[in-house]
């Protein structure tokens, strides 16, 4: 009992730095679900804009919110090689600090994305950037550089000719990073205090931009999820002791998302895992329920899937039995977010779209076009949605 309360606790202070209006990382809290009133339904490049930033250079990085800061990375340059992290006042769109740093790592990106492709983390004080060069970089939230990790120089081979965009995961006093290609291949948790590796796991050398997924045992202890070709497995984030596995391929791009004790695994469709300390049990796999590049994502009875021809499909969460299907227009890099009961859909080519999952089958509310290209996953936070527009961050809210 008393080991149970312990970790309770340190869980609760590591939690009590996070703001609950904040949106921490990659998918927020990882679940995608904002627990602040809804932004607008209906907006445009005109219309509901608070305000827009211009961005250096490159990135399809998400911002992330912490303590009314909204954060996020570019990469500039020929070779891309110079490193940004920025942070602009939620209010107004001030650009309160930029910092720069070289790249030490690969460079080399598709053209369709950036060295900035993997989302920052914060645990409340600190900001974690990671690029897709394998450099790992962390700053106080005025922006004065904590330390610097170039994992390239002690993993020469990571990194691949196409990028990397895997995010870091911060939880409990650890950084998780995972690293997959075809050379040099880790998971890693790092100190977040002072970047010193606390442990280093090999994984199998092949290419995967999946990120590391938080997960939260019944007892209160933290787990850190990964998945790649060889599966899903479950590790201390302490020491990254294996505590459980399902050796079946999981999706190479789009994450796993946790909702109470099951987690949601793209890969083959889709399946479900309820997990503890030990063997996770299968409840339910649906071949049919094919992610594309957007991760699922879990709102009350219902988990979202949105595949690679633009259809979302809505399943329920116990049986995995489809519920519904709505067609939507344009491709989709990422991930849907949810607040109240309103799904915000963002495609390719700029255009968002609303869907009301209030029924009994999604209804779409509105085509918001913005006009320009949005591949990275919004982030959602005091009632409004922050999107990165094509070169410029925007801040869409009511009553602008």
């Amino acid at each position: 009992m008393k080991t149970l309360l312990t970790n309770l606790c340190l869980l609760s202070l590591s939690l009590a730095a996070l703001a609950a209006s904040d949106w921490p990382s990659f998918r927020g809290d990882g679940s995608g679900i904002s627990k602040d009133a809804a932004p607008p339904t209906k907006f445009s490049a005109d219309d509901g804009v608070a305000w827009k930033a211009k961005l250096p250079g490159k990135g399809v990085s998400s911002p992330i919110v912490v303590k009314n800061k909204v954060i996020i990375t570019s990469s500039s340059g020929a070779k891309e090689d110079r490193l940004h992290t920025l942070c602009f006042d939620t209010a107004d769109g001030k650009l309160l600090w930029e910092r720069q740093a070289w790249a030490t790592g690969r460079t080399l990106t598709h053209e369709s994305s950036a060295v900035a492709a993997n989302t920052a983390a914060s645990d409340g004080t600190r900001v974690f950037a990671f690029f897709s060069s394998n450099d790992l970089l962390a700053y106080d939230l005025n922006g004065e550089l904590l330390w610097f990790r170039g994992l390239a120089l002690d993993y020469p081979e990571a990194g691949n000719d196409i990028g990397m965009s895997s995010s870091v995961a911060v939880i409990d006093g650890v950084v998780i990073v995972q690293s997959e290609a075809q050379g040099d291949s880790f998971a890693l948790g790092l100190d977040a205090k002072t970047g010193e590796t606390l442990w280093h796991i090999p994984r199998a050398k092949e290419a995967t931009w999946s990120s590391p997924t938080v997960a939260t045992m019944a007892d209160g202890k933290p787990l850190v999820l990964l998945t790649n070709a060889a599966g899903i497995t479950a590790r201390d984030p302490k020491t990254g002791t294996e505590r459980w596995t399902n050796a079946k391929e999981c999706d190479g791009i789009s994450s796993t998302v946790v909702s109470g004790d099951v987690a949601y695994v793209p890969g083959g469709g889709l399946r479900a895992i309820k997990f503890g300390d030990s063997e996770p049990e299968v409840l339910w796999s649906n071949a049919k329920l094919n992610a594309g590049a957007a991760s699922p994502v879990v709102h009350k009875d219902r988990v979202y899937v949105i595949n690679r021809a633009g259809v979302l499909n809505a399943a329920d969460t116990k049986t995995g039995e489809a519920a519904w299907q709505l067609r939507l227009k344009g491709q989709f890099w990422a991930t849907p977010v949810i607040a109240g009961d309103t799904m915000y859909v963002s495609a390719k080519d700029g255009n968002i779209q609303t869907v009301d999952l209030s029924g009994d089958k999604g209804k779409l509310i509105a085509d918001n076009k913005l006009g320009g290209e949005v591949m990275a996953t919004p982030a959602l936070a005091g009632g409004a949605l922050y999107v990165r527009v094509g070169g410029e961050l925007w801040k869409i809210a009511a009553g602008k």
